[in-house]
């Protein structure tokens, strides 16, 4: 069997039970669907030995913690090793949800309905900032985040006046809630058209619900195009109760949020099934959105 290392798997056993098989979920690699001698399969996430990488096991054990708490559509902890003692590396086993992330190209509005109501799930769970789960001020924000505003360096006139625009504002007021800050349509579980669990909640912490909502009506209108972000934020706002806040400046920080080269995202986007959508539909997506979002804008 090819999979973790046998460190790892190891620890697995000595925590739940003898492992029969592994596959790689993401790109071939971890996590880690492991098949265990008389138990339900489960997830293991394993990373490198880096301060950084164990700091956002912590994240993920804080939220999922949460998140059971609030009976939430999440994984469960079943055993952490965050500093890799016992594992040999940064290691956490869930459950496994059932259900997968692919979406269709031009998925029904329904889903896309569901989609932002799932969010608005999250965002009941009313929050201060607590261990292992820090203010989020726009997604994948913190150490070892990856993207947060890389895009700053891009020197692009749109860019530009984004970032200027966003710079001039107060940091938003308001209640705190659970965010997810890596929430795309990858990480978001489907059994049918109905949400079976989010995942991957290693950028997770409290913040402004525009936090995730801005997040999803970017991926929708980069993977998805055409009206796929409105349906998003009709599903929040009915699942919520009322408008959402702030809705343009959200999508400004989204947009702000990637990689200066969406290329760095391809492979995990063909790895969703989209093999279809090329670095510069991306692009050009993105700068669209970013575009019509500092229209709407009045800041």
């Amino acid at each position: 069997m090819t999979g973790p290392a046998g460190s790892a798997l190891r620890w697995v056993e000595r925590r739940a039970a003898r492992v029969v098989g592994a596959r790689g979920l993401r790109e071939g690699g971890s996590p880690w669907l492991l098949d265990l001698d008389g138990r339900p399969p489960a997830v293991l996430r394993i990373g490198r030995d880096d301060p950084d990488v164990r700091a956002r096991f912590v994240t993920e054990v804080a939220a999922l913690r949460l998140a059971e708490r609030h009976a939430l559509p999440t994984p469960r902890v079943l055993a952490a090793d965050v500093d890799g003692a016992e594992a040999g590396s940064p290691a956490l086993l869930t459950t496994a949800l059932p259900g997968r992330s692919a979406m269709p190209p031009d998925p029904p509005a329904a889903r896309l309905r569901a989609l932002g109501a799932a969010a608005a799930a999250l965002h009941e769970v009313v929050a201060d900032p607590l261990p292992g789960l820090p203010l989020r001020r726009w997604p994948m924000d913190g150490p070892g985040g990856g993207f947060a505003r890389v895009r700053d360096a891009v020197g692009s006139a749109l860019v530009a006046e984004a970032v200027a625009r966003e710079d001039r504002l107060p940091a938003p007021v308001g209640p705190t809630v659970l965010v997810h800050a890596d929430l795309w349509l990858g990480n978001v579980l489907w059994v049918g058209d109905e949400v079976s669990g989010v995942v991957d909640w290693e950028c997770a912490g409290v913040g402004a619900p525009g936090v995730d909502l801005g997040n999803l009506r970017c991926d929708a209108a980069m993977l998805l195009g055409g009206d796929a972000p409105d349906l998003v934020l009709d599903g929040w706002c009915a699942a919520a109760g009322g408008p959402a806040r702030d809705v343009a400046r959200w999508d400004v920080a989204a947009a702000l949020s990637g990689p200066a080269d969406v290329a760095a995202w391809l492979p995990a986007i063909h790895d969703q099934g989209r093999t279809d959508l090329t670095a510069d539909v991306l692009a050009r997506r993105r700068d669209a959105f970013l575009r019509a979002a500092l229209d709407r804008w009045a800041g």
